[in-house]
């Protein structure tokens, strides 16, 4: 791809996504959002829509007083290009950090984590102007001793209870924003949107004919699986959670880039209802909204490395909202 309107230090958009990425966060240049990030950006996540680089910039300053020594390390970037000339990015990276300081995770515990976060990231002209972002909550908060159903009660409580909590904001990742493409049509992204699709519609029969005996499955809450009936138990407790809603896949990028494997990655949401009993309990006809990401590696026998990213704290909340 040519980076046209792009700085020309920055050879592709893999290498200005995790190039930007390690200057504002490990760099600690803070003021570069203003050069990276549109005034007017949307950047949503399963708890939150900030509107405006400036609350960009109060939020990573915000993580990094409570994890300063926050280090992001990329693990793959998956892109495609964009109608208006620029590209849609994937970045899908772990972090390393300790939490030194007290903050939104209650008092410092000096603990070290490890934890994944996926990216959606619209750029155009060397600036970054709408973002998609699941971090995965659930492995933060394990790692600090809690529970994600424990930690989203704390957070309601601080709040000043259910009555006091602010709402949470109805289906953060459906807000429209400048970007409107929806991905491309590359094998490994509609092999993998079809897997994902058909496991929504309860065809679960899928999984030993898609998933490499051998798949190893990274899921959230920092789990690590191994093999089929690993996928079945993860893929069946969420969608047992949520029978009714809706799955939708609202992003599909499929690549190949030698001399890795296919990959693809995925943006998707299920909207409706928890009336089910699964992941999350007895049902509650709680209104939910579950923003996923995903991202997939295809071998000689199928998907071979399968990465989930939702956040089950803003899941909690959203049931324990409900229930009072």
């Amino acid at each position: 791809m040519v980076m046209k309107g792009f700085d020309p230090r920055w050879k592709d958009p893999e290498h200005y996504i995790i190039g930007i990425t390690e200057e504002i966060w490990e760099g600690r240049d803070f003021a570069s959002l203003h050069r990276y990030y549109a005034p007017d950006i949307i950047v949503r996540s399963p708890t939150s829509l900030v509107v405006g680089n400036q609350g960009v910039i109060a939020a990573t300053m915000s993580q990094l007083a409570e994890f300063p020594d926050r280090a992001i390390l990329a693990e793959d970037v998956i892109w495609s290009p964009a109608s208006d000339g620029g590209f849609l990015s994937s970045h899908r990276t772990v972090s390393i950090a300790t939490h030194a300081h007290d903050g939104a995770h209650g008092v410092a515990k000096g603990t070290r984590l490890t934890y994944r976060v996926i990216a959606d990231c619209a750029a155009r002209d060397n600036v970054i102007y709408d973002e998609w972002l699941v971090r995965d909550t659930g492995a933060v908060v394990r790692q600090l001793g809690w529970e994600p159903r424990e930690y989203a009660a704390d957070q309601i409580a601080r709040a000043g209870g259910p009555e006091q909590c602010a709402p949470m904001l109805p289906a953060p990742a459906d807000a429209p924003g400048p970007y409107r493409d929806t991905g491309n049509d590359h094998p490994a992204g509609l092999r993998y949107a079809g897997i994902l699709s058909q496991l929504m519609a309860a065809e679960f029969s899928i999984i030993p004919r898609e998933y490499d005996r051998g798949v190893q499955l990274d899921l959230p809450g920092g789990r690590t699986a191994h093999s089929h009936a690993a996928a079945d138990a993860f893929w069946l407790g969420l969608r047992a959670a949520f029978p009714s809603a809706a799955f939708t896949i609202h992003h599909r990028i499929g690549r190949d880039d030698a001399p890795g494997p296919p990959r693809a990655a995925l943006r998707w949401s299920l909207a409706g209802r928890h009336d089910g009993w699964g992941a999350f309990g007895a049902p509650t006809g709680a209104p939910v909204h579950v923003m996923g990401i995903s991202h997939a590696e295809f071998g000689p026998r199928g998907l071979h490395r399968e990465f989930v990213l939702i956040d089950e704290t803003a899941i909690w909340r959203q049931i324990l909202l409900h229930t009072g």
